[in-house]
């Protein structure tokens, strides 16, 4: 495999990496209280655990994950806790860390925002607890392997490959949440958001909990 081959694989692996789901919210989350800078830094945390997904299918262990019940069915419900967890505090929230709007809609002295490596935990939790990053990796993208080729060579092109768009995913995502973020003027607006970010982390959990294991 041959770096062209890679840049090839860019689109593809851009387009699944666009696709919405728990890590990407995430990013949509962190542009809006934290920044675009902010959203793209975290995302190693995302890019760590993929690249554990990434190795564990290149030496096949992958298959042997997606081949137990019980291991799907574990990291299923764990994954889906997490994000109930994540749901339940964002919803009763009243705080907004949200940079320069912090001061305007608190009426008081601005919330400290949270550090960028809880950030970047926030992230790898998320993502290494999501059994459909697993399917991706041990189903999906050993089907881009060539057999009469090295294979390990091929996981670092390609894997390499996929998490660079995973950054720009999470680009794409933070700039759509700084443009939420100056909508939010108000407690109410404060709200609103806190409420509207945990019903979207309990919603997930939820189809998470419903993903079949085929």
């Amino acid at each position: 495999m041959t770096l062209m081959d890679a840049v090839l694989f860019f689109p593809v692996a851009l387009l699944i990496a666009l696709t919405p789901g728990p890590n990407n919210f995430c990013a949509l989350n962190h542009g809006i209280r934290h920044g675009v800078a902010s959203a793209v830094l975290a995302t190693t945390g995302r890019a760590v655990a993929y690249a554990i997904f990434l190795f564990v299918s290149a030496v096949g262990l992958g298959a042997m994950l997606l081949a137990s019940e019980t291991a799907f069915t574990v990291i299923k419900w764990v994954g889906a806790a997490y994000l109930l967890y994540l749901g339940i505090r964002t919803w009763r929230s009243r705080a907004f860390s949200g940079l320069d709007l912090a001061q305007d809609v608190s009426g008081g002295a601005p919330t400290v925002a949270p550090s960028l490596w809880r950030l970047s935990l926030q992230e790898f939790l998320v993502g290494i607890s999501n059994p459909k990053a697993i399917l991706l990796f041990a189903a999906i993208f050993p089907q881009f392997i060539k057999p009469e080729l090295p294979a390990a060579e091929q996981f670092v092109y390609l894997g390499g490959t996929y998490l660079v768009t995973e950054f720009c995913a999470s680009l794409v995502y933070g700039l759509f949440g700084r443009q939420i973020r100056r909508l939010i003027r108000t407690p109410r607006g404060v709200t609103r958001l806190n409420r509207a970010t945990g019903a979207f982390f309990v919603g997930a959990g939820g189809l998470l909990l419903s993903a079949g294991h085929r």
